[in-house]
């Protein structure tokens, strides 16, 4: 019994030194560096370890100093907010972590903000092109299979292997077409089971996808993008992250994901986090519940979280010197956090955009989110919301299936405009990943693809294509989201056809090309489209006319809608008109007296830009 009891004390004994001497070991530490004269001083350095909550830490380098070394539930975290102040130079920071007699020193990257390029913003100037990397070009079949996974061209779920190298290939071909700014849904790394080729769950916010390239690839794809004229917008996901993400598997704390952690389903409910009738249940059912059981629900309620997750947008800014956002599913997130989010990117970036997806059927649900709306009390900070209202009125707006057409539900919800704060300043498309594409199967001519265009390109807002868009890509959300994100015709070594050149396209595909090319190159040097001052008239027999004024620039457009050919007065048009005698059309260079009729032919458009020649 003494003798039992004796060993049993040696090992409790061996087991309590070996605990209190155990090398301090880190694991991982986010963002891996950060950068001198930033205008916000203080960041925050996320350190994972075994244990390394129980540690003591303390910094020592000049005008860097430790304000707060944050412990959390979970000791195998610490949170360390570091401010580095404006004398402050690049170099390696070390870091001391103590435990017992144990010590370890880590040093930190501390780098020089040098880079000024970049973080540019957009605004109704540009015209961006939304591309689904995996789906558009393969440049380098080399990064193909990873974690496993393979790709699989056949398969719509499936990884079929397009990456920045399939992108940076065809740069010159996206300006050509008169593209001023690249979109890519997400491109952090998804390394969930069976891909995730969408990219819309993250399992690490600070590294690209392995598939599309590394961080250092990704940078340099946005600076020859620059180099060429050209934007870079970057997707995010603030909302929820995959549930193979790193720290899923030892959380911070409870609190980290919504409903502590267990699968609760959002009623996807967007209008109750403004609806004043709303259920507390409701609401807090949408805000708390899980977007997909494989995307669990962040919650930026929790001081760190939002921290980390605000700062990894403001890292990858600096990094690769991004020129907006486009942030994925908006209206399911905390606002305060939202406007806090906002708030700071802007203050460091003053030029920046961000887009957010504010998915509605009405617009007076994405006004209620922009930025100093008359419609909420509090401001989001948010400059640019999505106008979905607008475009499920396109979907159907050029259909054409009766002699009046169905222009006056464009019309109208354009003259609800005064909800907005900034209705200039709202993303405006046909389609995107999400639905079904505006182009048909049983589009017979491109007369709905003409008039779509038409008025995308030259109404108020910031236009945005989907890619295929150019060359009738089909696709409808009942054929499921794979089918409406298809390989791009081709983008792969060994495709059958190559769209992206003429020879590779059909006869109706590149007249579709060209139109789409002669309005986009028209439209980057027409000031009264990208800055001017909106007038429209109320649709009268399917004839849509409005204006864009600039100074002494005046587009008027006129688009008929009906399925006969009409004779348009201009006496009704004289607002906008004004002192001009002629306008010629900017497709066919055709000219036409204003002071008589106008015959515009059944689905028709014209483009007119206004002067005093006869």
């Amino acid at each position: 019994m003494y003798r039992k009891t004796f060993n049993l004390l040696l090992l409790v004994t061996f087991f309590t030194i070996t605990k209190a001497f155990a090398a301090i070991t880190i694991t991982r530490v986010e963002p891996a560096n950060w950068w001198t004269g930033m205008k916000k001083t203080e960041f925050q350095i996320l350190v994972y370890g075994p244990g390394i909550g129980n540690s003591k830490v303390t910094l020592n380098y000049a005008g860097v100093t430790l304000r707060e070394a944050a412990k959390v539930e979970n000791p195998n975290y610490i949170f360390l907010y570091v401010n580095v102040s404006k004398n402050a130079k690049a170099g390696n920071v070390p870091i001391t972590f103590t435990n017992g007699a144990e010590k370890f020193v880590y040093s930190y990257p501390l780098k020089s903000r040098t880079d000024n390029s970049g973080a540019l913003g957009f605004n109704a100037a540009d015209v961006l092109y939304l591309i689904t990397p995996d789906r558009f070009a393969n440049g380098n079949p080399e990064n193909d299979n990873w974690d496993s996974v393979s790709v699989n061209r056949s398969s719509p779920n499936a990884r079929h292997g397009g990456d920045y190298e399939g992108v940076k290939q065809k740069l010159d071909y996206m300006k050509d077409l008169g593209i001023t700014t690249v979109w890519l849904n997400p491109i952090q790394e998804n390394k969930m089971r069976g891909g995730s080729y969408h990219g819309y769950a993250i399992t690490d916010f600070y590294k690209s996808d392995q598939r599309f390239g590394s961080n250092e690839e990704f940078k340099d794809l946005t600076k020859i993008t620059h180099d060429k004229g050209m934007k870079m917008v970057m997707d995010m996901v603030l909302n929820h992250c995959g549930s193979s993400h790193w720290w899923m598997r030892d959380l911070p704390s409870k609190d980290w994901i919504n409903n502590n952690g267990v699968f609760l389903q959002t009623n996807h409910a967007t209008v109750s986090v403004m609806d004043v009738h709303a259920s507390e249940t409701e609401r807090n059912t949408f805000l708390n519940g899980w977007f997909t059981r494989g995307m669990p629900d962040l919650n930026q309620k929790n001081p760190h979280l939002a921290t980390y997750l605000i700062q990894n947008s403001i890292w990858w800014i600096e990094y690769a010197r991004i020129d907006g956002i486009r942030q994925d599913t908006y209206s399911y997130m905390d606002f305060d956090f939202l406007a806090r989010w906002n708030k700071e990117v802007y203050e460091e970036y003053p030029n920046f955009n961000i887009v957010g997806e504010t998915w509605y059927n009405k617009a007076t649900s994405p006004a209620w989110w922009q930025g100093n709306s008359p419609l909420s009390k509090v401001n989001s900070h948010l400059k640019t919301p999505m106008d979905f209202s607008l475009t499920f009125a396109m979907q159907k707006a050029f259909d054409g299936a009766t002699d009046n057409g169905y222009l006056g539900d464009i019309f109208e919800d354009i003259a609800q405009d005064f909800i907005y704060a900034d209705p200039y300043n709202v993303l405006t498309f046909l389609d995107n990943h999400d639905l079904g594409r505006f182009s048909r199967k049983e589009d017979t001519d491109l007369k709905r693809y003409k008039q779509g265009l038409a008025f995308l390109l030259t109404m108020r807002g910031i236009p945005q294509l989907y890619y295929g868009t150019e060359v009738l890509m089909v696709g409808t959300k009942e054929d499921g989201d794979g089918r409406l994100r298809v390989d791009f015709p081709g983008g792969w070594p060994g495709d059958k056809k190559d769209e992206f050149t003429k020879a590779g396209r059909s006869e109706i595909q590149n007249e579709a090309w060209e139109y789409l090319q002669k309005l986009l190159k028209w439209r980057k040097n027409n000031i009264a489209i990208t800055n001017g001052k909106l007038i429209h008239y109320a649709p009268k027999n399917g004839i849509y006319v409005f204006g864009r004024i600039k100074d002494d620039k005046t587009v008027l457009v006129i688009l008929n809608s009906s399925l006969k050919d009409q004779e348009v007065s201009m006496d009704r048009f004289t607002d906008v008109t004004g002192k001009f005698k002629s306008g010629n059309d900017v497709i066919t260079a055709k000219q036409f007296l204003l002071n008589s009729p106008i015959s515009i032919p059944a689905k028709g458009e014209y483009i007119l830009e206004l002067n005093n020649t006869q």
